[in-house]
């Protein structure tokens, strides 16, 4: 008789990673900081370095750092310790089908932000190397679209190789572009970020920071799942996050003050690094769009009820069709859906730790758990609505109190 051959997911779309699936520090590490590696934050440290000296740049991104670290880091060691994705994890806080709501919002924002990456690479360097035209710009979306769309496809051992090439060529180049940059510069780095405007405050900053990479960052247990434990999924999130943010903020600050714009890429084209500009920022980009594009397809896999793979695809296709378009008139939009996904995860987080029993398989008995997506729905209102204080932290008090009221109703 012939064996049975089973074919094994190796992404576990639809349950728990199992032990032997497990990776260890440094690859976790490495997963996680390519993640991290996320160039619309630059844009981020642009506006940080125009409106703040730069004592008041340093203690908003530690602020700012520690707090998203923090929220990071909490999902970290609820992927790691559960083994479950966002979507497995959704439909234990929010049942079977009240999870379709944040695995929507993931893949919503994910999808767009992976077409705004594409034409963060297509633009500049087709203005750089091809004239400019609408072919050439054309031409990049596609190859681009279709490189990093494959790497998602072929999942976690793709990401896993993507971001131990890009990781380290990133962090090096990009550092190094950065010390010339302030070397040449006229005077110092504080000389130079004593020109800003002003216009920022500290918290201000810090809330820049916070929400340049909180909505990505709502799916850190897609990653963090396969961390060998929950210490190993924190530790390396919240180390991965600080850095790696950090390093983007000083990217885009670095190229703010001393060149006007908002990217290393326009640093190193100024300092003749031409040939390694287009490495870094392809490779800057890469490390986060394929992780956006995971993530989307597992949440559209759990929505439709499909395989991830051809949600990769699609996924794919509809980022890379829309990319130019999103790159000039959705950013906004996506700035404004951010402050939608961090009510989702401090549910889960609250989920979790309130009652760890269930998450011990993945089936699920509630169909939704209506006090979660109320939490949701009023605290992406109140992110968006308040001006008072910080707009993602304000969206976790109001859906925490909401699940907190009905965790209380149903045990009583």
């Amino acid at each position: 008789m012939k064996k049975e051959q089973t074919t094994v997911d190796i992404d576990f779309a639809e349950a728990a990673v199992p032990q032997y699936a497990r990776r260890g520090i440094v690859t976790m590490f490495m997963i996680m900081l390519g993640f991290t590696f996320f160039s619309a934050s630059m844009w981020v440290g642009q506006e940080l370095a125009d409106g703040l000296d730069f004592g008041g740049f340093l203690v908003s991104l530690i602020i700012g750092g520690l707090i998203l670290s923090l929220y990071t880091g909490l999902l970290g060691y609820v992927g790691a310790e559960t083994g479950m994705s966002l979507d497995l994890l959704a439909r234990k806080a929010f049942g079977s089908k009240g999870s379709y709501l944040p695995s929507a919002m993931i893949s919503f924002t994910q999808i767009g932000w992976f077409g705004v990456g594409i034409a963060m690479f297509a633009i500049p360097v087709a203005n750089e190397l091809l004239g400019g035209s609408t072919a050439a710009e054309w031409a990049l979306v596609i190859i681009a679209g279709a490189c990093m769309t494959a790497s998602a496809y072929f999942g976690i051992k793709s990401l896993t190789l993507i971001s131990y090439i890009a990781v380290p060529l990133v962090a090096i180049l990009g550092t190094i572009a950065m010390v010339m940059a302030v070397s040449r510069g006229d005077g110092t780095i504080i000389d130079q970020f004593a020109k800003s405007s002003g216009t920022l405050t500290v918290i201000g900053g810090a809330g820049l920071v916070i929400g340049s990479f909180v909505s990505g960052g709502t799916a850190t247990p897609n990653f963090s799942r396969f961390a060998r434990n929950g210490r190993i999924g924190a530790i390396t999130t919240v180390i991965a996050f600080f850095i790696g943010n950090s390093l983007m903020f000083f990217f885009g600050a670095i190229s703010s003050v001393y060149v006007g714009g908002n990217d290393i890429f326009e640093v190193m084209i100024n300092l003749g690094l031409f040939y390694l500009a287009i490495l870094v920022l392809g490779l800057n980009i890469w490390t986060t769009n394929d992780n956006a594009l995971y993530s989307a397809g597992l949440g559209l896999a759990n929505i439709f009820g499909q395989k991830k793979k051809p949600m990769v695809l699609i996924s794919g296709i509809v980022g890379t069709a829309l990319a130019v378009w999103l790159y000039w008139n959705f950013c906004g939009w996506l700035n404004i859906l951010n402050c939608t996904l961090p009510p989702v995860g401090i549910i889960l987080v609250m989920s979790f730790f309130m009652d760890r029993e269930k998450y011990r398989d993945v089936e699920v008995t509630e169909t939704v758990n209506w006090y979660a997506v109320t939490g949701v729905i009023l605290g992406a209102v109140v992110a968006n609505v308040v001006s008072w204080g910080i707009a993602s932290i304000n969206g976790m008090i109001v859906a925490a109190v909401c699940y907190l009221i009905g965790h209380a109703r149903k045990n009583r």
